[in-house]
């Protein structure tokens, strides 16, 4: 279990000793507490970013504390970082330069590995396009299973449907490319029209298109 540890966006003081405005807080009891007061005042913060750094300076740290700050947008809290003691994270500075080579090569290996398996994907998805829309232009469906498919971007090709190539999820992949490319729906949002008034407004002429690329290729 992990000690949590917020990172203030309000000005908040310490119940205990009035201290404050806090930019990182602890809550016990259901109030702030500065980190002095919780006894994590010695601790040092490492931001994310580093994941061989944060693993062993938090296995080196007899004690540690994970730093999240919530995302109004997403609603939802996001570690930011991690608080641990200076003499671990000095011997996780260490260690990490030692093997900094062999990490590299290794990064190095796993990116061309997924570069491979993104292609092969991307490929695949756009054979599962032309299989469903037999009459979709070869590089249409080639741009939009690349489009769909980047690694990250959390587009539909990028879910657990997408990767297993699932109709519906391929499908969906079509329908959005159809409405940003071959439909003013970009320009309705732009002038304020709401999302859902513009897909009803367009619904019917890209339901015209894709049931034409279902129909197949036009002899």
């Amino acid at each position: 279990m992990s000690l949590v540890v917020f990172e203030s966006q309000k000005p908040i003081h310490c119940a205990e000793c009035r201290q404050g405005p806090l930019r990182r807080l602890v809550r016990e009891a259901g109030v702030p507490r500065c980190l002095d007061c919780a006894d994590l005042g010695h601790l040092v913060y490492l931001p994310r970013g580093d994941a061989a750094l944060t693993r062993r300076a938090r296995e080196a740290s007899s004690l540690s504390a994970v730093v999240v700050r919530r995302h109004r947008g997403r609603r939802r809290y996001e570690r930011q970082g991690l608080l641990v003691e200076d003499a671990a994270l000095a011997r996780a500075e260490r260690a990490c330069l030692a093997d900094a080579d062999a990490r590299a090569r290794r990064r190095e290996r796993d990116r061309r590995r997924r570069a491979a398996e993104d292609v092969r994907f991307t490929a695949a998805f756009a054979a599962e396009i032309l299989r469903l829309f037999p009459g979709c232009p070869p590089e249409r469906a080639r741009a939009i299973a690349a489009h769909a498919s980047v690694r990250g971007s959390g587009r539909v090709g990028r879910t657990a449907a997408g990767r297993a190539l699932d109709g519906q999820a391929v499908s969906m992949a079509v329908r959005a490319a159809v409405r940003h490319t071959d439909t003013e729906y970009d320009a309705l949002l732009m002038a304020g029209v709401h999302r859902f008034e513009a897909r009803a407004r367009l619904a019917a002429r890209i339901d015209a298109i894709l049931d034409g690329w279902r129909a197949g290729p036009v002899s």
